[in-house]
């Protein structure tokens, strides 16, 4: 865990300001596009009494002091919104419950996007979509593949492998952005992210995972170990990271290219591809080598794996290995198309949980495929719903496909009891 963290502890924690104040940023979302929204008014009050008023500056920032905790209202004033500039949900133009502990920065955030009408085709909406949805789903694939094998391999269904994905996301940061890193481009950073994360997955099989099995812990309470694991790394990353959002220095804002008839922005594609890439590799491994061989045979079947000369142990660790690594990786693809943030990773659990299921539980190419079609199911689910329900899809998808085929696209069935 120190290895894993080392980079971590490293990053400087957020200074606080004295006293307390209640502060944001204004960002125009338009898909994968962000932009800052200067010249927008906010006011806090408290019980019908202006406290303060200030106006967003060029990268959208605004901070308004307040003077002692409590809960205050917060509003956004629509008619200072530049033109082609709306709120996502019109009726939260005011927040009235922010609530602010002693010596707290407080942050509010108000949804911004191009409004209703953005003048955009159908035709562009719907392929900008579905190649959101193809990187989305690259993301979620790429995080999946660690926690089907390890569940393979072990029978464990780790809940704090999310956080693996927000651990990778942080400590590229620290390498990329952070101002006591080295400031290195992203792609460099996420090599020794991608190696901590994967020595820290190492960590956990040998001095957490492993003992409990050789005690003979039901899986059950062993559940209940990964889910307090997943707190701690989450909380340690919130008081170290804080919980502000953060983009990496490289691919932060970019416009968008036509690409194929289609609107997109580049790093959407980059990451498609590299991903890909990556599954593909992983794909390679798992069945041209003898230890890819190896960890699928242990996933079929331990005992009989065992009988056949393969050292199970040296398989779980690798798998261990492997599966975080991946996940880091994730989180810095993650964090490369959206931005790092404490609980990102969490955030993304529920969908991995879905790509798994769906592609079916122990099985590295399922999900692979279960990975692709929960990011395009859920992100081209936005053209009928809100887009504050997209999660709840990857959720109607994980039932319907747990009552219609239990094991999953290619599960195989099995007997149980």
């Amino acid at each position: 865990m120190a290895i894993a963290f080392l980079a971590l502890i490293a990053l400087p924690a957020a200074a606080l300001a004295e006293g307390e104040t209640i502060k944001g940023t204004l960002e125009k979302i338009d898909g994968d596009v962000r932009e800052p929204v200067a010249g927008v008014t906010i006011t806090v009050e408290l019980d019908g009494t202006t406290i303060g008023t200030a106006e967003s500056d060029e990268n959208g920032d605004w901070e308004i002091p307040v003077p002692s905790a409590g809960t205050y209202l917060v509003r956004l004033e629509v008619d200072t919104l530049p033109d082609g500039v709306a709120l996502t949900d019109p009726e939260r133009s005011e927040l009235p419950n922010v609530s602010v502990r002693n010596d707290q920065n407080k942050t509010a955030r108000f949804n911004l996007g191009p409004g209703l009408e953005s003048g955009v085709s159908t035709w562009t909406r719907v392929s900008s979509l579905f190649v959101v949805g193809l990187k989305f789903g690259a993301i979620i694939a790429l995080a999946s593949i660690g926690l089907s094998l390890i569940f393979g391999v072990t029978g464990l269904v780790n809940f704090a492998h999310g956080d693996l994905v927000t651990l990778g996301a942080v400590i590229a940061y620290w390498f990329n952005a952070a101002a006591g890193g080295p400031g290195w481009h992203i792609l460099l950073a996420a090599v020794p992210a991608l190696l901590l994360v994967a020595a820290f997955g190492g960590a956990q099989e040998h001095w957490l995972w492993r003992p409990l099995r050789v005690r003979g812990t039901g899986l059950v309470p062993m559940i209940v170990v990964s889910i307090g694991l997943s707190f701690v790394i989450r909380y340690l990353i919130l008081v170290v990271f804080s919980g502000l959002p953060r983009p990496y220095m490289d691919y932060a804002i970019q416009n968008d290219i036509q690409f194929l008839g289609i609107t997109t922005v580049p790093k959407n594609l980059a990451i498609i591809v590299f991903t890909a890439l990556v599954l593909l590799a992983v794909g390679l491994f798992l069945t041209k080598t003898r230890l890819g061989t190896a960890m699928r045979a242990v996933a079929d079947n331990a005992d009989l794996a065992e009988s056949s000369g393969i050292d199970v142990q040296r398989v779980i660790r690798v798998t261990w290995i492997v599966g975080a690594g991946l996940a880091g990786l994730g989180g810095v693809m993650f964090g490369i198309s959206e931005q790092v943030q404490w609980d990102m990773g969490f955030k993304l659990l529920l969908l991995i949980f879905a790509a798994v299921i769906l592609g079916g539980l122990g099985t590295a190419f399922g999900a692979m495929l279960g990975g692709f079609l929960v990011g395009v199911a859920v992100e081209m689910s936005t053209l009928w719903i809100a887009v504050e329900f997209k999660t709840a899809v990857a959720l109607g998808i994980l039932i319907a496909m747990l009552l219609i085929r239990p094991q999953g696209l290619l599960g195989v069935k099995e007997r149980i009891g």
